[in-house]
């Protein structure tokens, strides 16, 4: 390429024109406008043919050609060899933010975050206002699980720009910092800033309907709905919300436009066949949560959806063998072990059946039905004295569970099993329901069944599928209460839906 320097000069009424010629540009950059054309134009093998001509002219000496090799080599994964380039153009031009910038993300993405830090701090030495510089600080050190200094790090950057990407990242540093409130105001404020960003009106729509604040997230998730009609993670969110108020075919409704998007979500075709069992259509429902556990084989929730299905269906064997898988996945949860002890019961196992029980009131401290269950069970096997401790613990927390809310209502099933319960073990003037039972005289043998759960665990789990980072699923279970007989009403407590981010 030739440059030229052109020159007019007046003299009389004739114009004089010279073209002089600009000197040649030093070798070293002399082919770099044509390397920077192919990259834009992702020719990425003319460009390295070139780059390689550039080296070997230059002895292996040109920045940019050595800068723009890195770049293709990170593109096709080559991340330590792009790392290796990006440490000798650091090395032949140590005052470049740029250079040290591309080290740090090369070691960041080779999973080498404390390396990357210090990397960042030495570009931010060389220039304080750079967005990326900060953002990238705040992400390296939330990988390492230093959230003070991810937060702050992330609110420089806000102060540098505003942009969403850094708003999700700080929402979700507080969000796993346990602070609920702050993340809720950092979306907010960035809704302010980007409101019709799809990804945060649904994430905070999310972070409302864990509060219980379904007006709230409704209208957030409408939002997203409004800007994007096919948002997959808006639409099983609403779904969800739906579901867990009863309204299955509207959420049902809801799945079939998400199944457009997404037809191999096994969040989706769980909500599916709980929408199914909440309309007592169990063979869809069945048939729905195999192929989300075909999906997804180690998703504890759906394992313990398909063991309640097969407990309502009076498929014992089944049951046992779903709900044993879920509890090896999910050993902490004393649900799990109830619902593993209605199966043992109904299989003629005792002994494994109370120690489950035993496992289940060990590890759950705020679910009454859990204690209720074991109290009705002991006392079928003639354990009166064990029965009257685990009623008086069902009171305890019914107690608890009262004074937290007062809003709380419980189940009129579950006050009248109560009733009885107590009748049986002589302690009905010390109840604490406030509705009486119909029969308070009558035992409890006529009532023990194997209770059916009316709203499952994991009706909800499509949420951890709309936020990036985590599961959620709705602990708003209807337990179910396990004993003896083969048919009875379900029994349940109805506290607020409580989702986990």
């Amino acid at each position: 390429v030739c440059l030229y320097t052109l020159s007019v000069l007046s003299q009389s009424s004739h114009l004089i024109i010279f073209f002089l010629p600009a000197p040649d540009l030093p070798i070293v950059e002399r082919r770099n406008w044509l390397i920077h054309q192919h990259y834009i134009h992702k020719d990425y093998d003319t460009c390295k043919a070139i780059i390689k001509e550039q080296l070997q002219e230059t002895n292996g000496m040109c920045e940019y050609a050595i800068y723009v090799q890195a770049l293709i080599l990170r593109l096709e994964g080559k991340i330590q060899q792009s790392l290796e380039l990006f440490q000798s153009c650091a090395i032949l031009n140590p005052s470049s933010t740029d250079n040290l910038k591309q080290v740090a993300r090369s070691l960041f993405l080779l999973g080498k975050h404390k390396a990357a830090i210090e990397f960042y701090h030495e570009a931010a030495r060389l220039n304080e206002k750079d967005w990326e510089i900060s953002h990238n600080l705040g992400l390296c050190y939330f990988f390492i699980k230093d959230f003070k200094n991810a937060e702050e790090h992330l609110n420089i950057a806000l102060q540098i720009n505003k942009h969403d990407k850094t708003f999700m990242m700080l929402g979700k540093v507080h969000l796993l910092a346990g602070d609920t409130d702050k993340a809720i105001e950092v979306y907010k404020r960035a809704v302010e800033f980007f409101p019709e960003n799809t990804e945060l009106l649904t994430t905070l729509g999310l972070l409302f309907l864990q509060l219980g604040k379904y007006q709230k997230a409704f209208e957030h998730l409408g939002n997203a709905l409004t800007f994007d009609p096919n948002n997959y993670k808006a639409i099983l969110a609403a779904g969800s919300m739906m579901q867990t108020h009863g309204d299955f075919d509207v959420a049902m409704n809801k799945y079939r436009v998400a199944a457009c998007s997404v037809p191999e979500s096994p969040p989706l075709w769980n909500n599916i066949g709980m929408c199914f069992f909440g309309k007592k259509k169990y063979v869809a429902a069945i048939s729905c949560l195999k192929r989300a556990h075909y999906l997804s084989p180690f998703d504890w929730k759906v394992l313990y959806n398909l063991g309640l299905v097969h407990l309502t269906m009076q498929q014992y064997a089944s049951a046992f063998h779903f709900l044993s898988a879920a509890i090896n996945l999910n050993p902490r949860m004393g649900e799990l072990y109830m619902l593993l002890a209605v199966a043992l019961t109904n299989l003629e196992d005792v002994e494994n059946a109370t120690r489950a029980y035993e496992q289940a009131v060990t590890m759950d401290e705020a679910n009454p039905l859990v204690n209720l269950n074991f109290a009705i069970f002991l006392y079928n096997h003639g354990e009166k004295k064990g029965a009257l401790d685990q009623y008086q613990e069902m009171e305890r927390k019914v107690n608890l569970l009262r004074d937290s809310s007062s809003n709380l209502e419980f189940d009129s099933e579950l006050m009248d099993m109560a009733q009885k319960m107590g009748a049986a073990l002589q302690v009905t003037e010390s109840l604490v329901w406030t509705k009486p039972g119909k029969d308070s005289k009558s035992k409890p043998n006529s009532a023990t069944a194997t209770k059916t759960p009316g709203a499952p665990l994991g009706t909800n789990q499509a949420l951890g599928q709309a936020m990036s980072s985590a599961a959620s699923y709705n602990k708003n279970i209807q337990l179910p209460a396990g004993t003896n007989c083969q048919h009875s009403p379900p029994l349940a407590i109805k506290p607020k839906p409580n989702f986990s981010l």
